[in-house]
């Protein structure tokens, strides 16, 4: 499993003071905002502490300092931040109930049929609204499988590598 989960990204900067507008990953959207330290990617990558959040339109607006540092000061130091992933330390994230599953942990899972067809490896999930959507890769060939317990889904086994689904090859 990895150290840190992705739980959303830095789109935008908002005012003048530093502050900028973030997309959260998390369910409810609004748990981004319990992560005390996440740690960011890209030009000004590190570790950074979340002074204050909130709600805002679409997304969410939060100020930020960096570890070691002041609060970022100005909207210069935020436009550095501009398309950096927010993560946050695998351990602080709550432990699910058995049969649930952070994405993290399924992105890298082989997906097979039930006559043990090889359809490819899970490259990420993506939400249609209805129902979450594994992303399988096979050699440049995209497969996209509602990720749907019982009619779809039937194994989930981390600890084997595999999600095992009712999905011809042909789908």
């Amino acid at each position: 499993m990895p150290a840190r989960v992705t739980l959303g990204s830095i789109v935008a900067v908002f005012g003048v003071r530093g502050w900028v507008r973030a997309r959260s990953y998390a369910r409810p959207e609004s748990n981004l905002l319990l992560y005390r330290r996440w740690w960011l990617s890209g030009e000004a990558a590190g570790e950074y502490q979340l002074l204050q959040g909130q709600a805002h339109g679409r997304g969410f607006i939060a100020h930020l300092a960096s570890a070691g540092g002041g609060p970022l000061g100005g909207r210069d130091q935020a436009v550095a931040l501009v398309g950096a992933r927010i993560e946050v330390e695998r351990a602080a994230l709550p432990v699910l109930p058995r049969g649930q599953y952070y994405w993290a942990d399924l992105i890298g899972l082989k997906v097979q049929s039930l006559r043990g067809e090889p359809l490819g490896v899970v490259d990420g999930l993506t939400d249609n609204g209805a129902q979450d959507v594994l992303v399988v890769e096979d050699d440049g060939r995209v497969r996209l499988i509602p990720f749907v317990r019982g009619p779809i889904v039937k194994r989930v086994e981390p600890s084997r590598g595999r999600i095992v689904v009712d999905w011809a090859p042909d789908y």
